[in-house]
């Protein structure tokens, strides 16, 4: 089985660093045209300084707001103009943003709304914006990056991660079953505990030597994922070999 994108535009949110990072790498590796896109734009241009291209493939880089459904749209139309649409969108924005667990009367508003903003009204807009092009070209791969958070209990101890991670797998669901007759699968990856960017690295120290210790022996792989797990399962899931999976999450956790 080879996996090959040549001739293929991909969209990748959250591609500044870790999980994000690593999936720009492999689809570009593989031939796709990719424009990787964050809004932290000195880790966006390290992607691409460390993207090697092959088969045609090349990276742009783009610094947008998911969030912002204008930005969005004007990403989309940069992206869609050579070949007139976008292929494959994989949402890798999101995460804790910056925060940290806390009793649940002390959430404010705004900290609960950040979070969802990102990872949830994201997959959103960013989805909504792609579908158009995808419908006319009678195909197309959406890939969310969730979370073990979502189908469980989060790690983190953050309540609106948690439940903007699981409005995610609800989301794939129900776009899987609207979009399937226009020949465009949805599907999730919900990744295990990544050493992959600042916010994960905090979480990690916070640990201590005992609670690391916990973590890895509850996994039947015995080590923590590498963003490089998690892309090659979106590699899979966004190829033509999974052109019959829809609506499915997918855990990529070391067996925990």
């Amino acid at each position: 089985m080879e996996i090959e994108f040549t001739g293929k535009t991909a969209i990748v949110t959250g591609a500044a660093h870790g999980i994000g990072r690593a999936i720009v790498h492999g689809l570009a590796a593989r031939g796709a045209r990719v424009w990787a896109c964050d809004i932290l734009g000195d880790e966006l241009q390290e992607t691409v300084a460390t993207t090697e291209p092959q088969r045609g493939g090349n990276v742009h880089s783009s610094i947008t707001d998911v969030s912002d459904p204008k930005a969005v749209t004007n990403l989309v139309s940069q992206a869609s103009a050579e070949t007139g649409r976008v292929d494959i969108l994989v949402h890798s924005a999101g995460g804790t943003i910056g925060q940290v667990g806390q009793p649940v009367e002390e959430v404010t508003e705004e900290q609960w709304q950040s979070i969802f903003d990102v990872n949830l009204k994201g997959a959103f807009i960013c989805s909504q914006a792609v579908v158009p092009g995808m419908k006319e070209a009678g195909s197309g791969r959406i890939l969310i990056i969730s979370s073990g958070a979502g189908l469980g209990v989060s790690l983190t101890g953050i309540q609106a991660y948690a439940s903007a991670k699981a409005g995610q797998i609800g989301f794939v669901r129900q776009l899987a079953h609207e979009l399937g007759s226009f020949g465009i699968t949805v599907n999730s990856v919900a990744p295990g505990f990544v050493r992959s960017n600042p916010a994960s690295e905090r979480q990690w120290g916070a640990m201590g030597a005992e609670g690391q210790e916990r973590l890895v022996q509850s996994i039947a792989m015995k080590r923590l994922g590498r963003p490089d797990d998690i892309a090659n399962a979106v590699m899979f899931l966004v190829s033509d070999y999974a052109s019959y999976i829809a609506g499915q999450t997918l855990s990529v956790n070391g067996g925990r």
